[in-house]
């Protein structure tokens, strides 16, 4: 196991513009990233066809394509990596919400239909749009959602990153919870 200390030395290296940084960082960070992924997909239905792996990769590949990237430290990466995952999945519920109603429609025989079953996930979309209306509302209660929710971070990792003390993070996660239980409520009526 790496040291946080050898991690943000390599991410402040790589926000310097040594090429070889990140190279050197993903042995470091991958089973954690990897940790955070699949504590996300357990929400997710079993069924989901994104693996931890698949998630990891492209969540990295999107850190890699950031023009300059602005690591301050190995927590703020994390964070980072965890809003990057959440986009993917966003964006992967969407693709198959786009499927679902036909965009892009092939025609297939009543035999191959059942092997075409589309996954869309109404609710993650939901859930994001309540997201974007909480940022608006009390950002840092949108940051402790998405470190705890979609990284996965514990009550005092997500303390760390936002530079907070811990009973901050649990007031925020409770209140936050109640605001999107609210919110979510309202989308589906019974």
């Amino acid at each position: 196991m790496s040291s946080p200390g050898e991690i943000t030395r390599l991410l402040t290296a790589w926000r310097g513009g040594d090429a070889g940084a990140p190279e050197e960082l993903v042995p470091l960070v991958y089973a954690e990233l990897r940790r955070m992924a699949q504590a996300r997909l357990r929400r997710e239905r079993p069924d989901h066809t994104l693996q931890a792996t698949e998630l990891v990769h492209e969540a990295f590949l999107r850190l890699l394509g950031s023009a300059t990237p602005h690591w301050q430290d190995r927590n703020h990466f994390f964070a980072v990596a965890s809003q990057a995952m959440r986009r993917l999945l966003v964006d992967h519920a969407r693709t198959k919400g786009y499927a679902k109603r036909g965009g892009g429609a092939v025609r297939v025989s009543l035999d191959g239909a059942a092997e075409l079953a589309v996954e869309g996930s109404p609710a993650l979309l939901a859930l994001d749009e309540a997201l974007t209306r909480l940022a608006a509302v009390d950002p840092r209660q949108h940051q402790v959602v998405e470190l705890r929710y979609f990284g996965g971070l514990s009550v005092e990792e997500t303390a760390a990153v936002l530079g907070v003390a811990s009973a901050t993070v649990k007031r925020d996660w409770r209140t936050a919870r109640a605001w999107l239980y609210a919110e979510l409520k309202e989308g589906f009526p019974p």
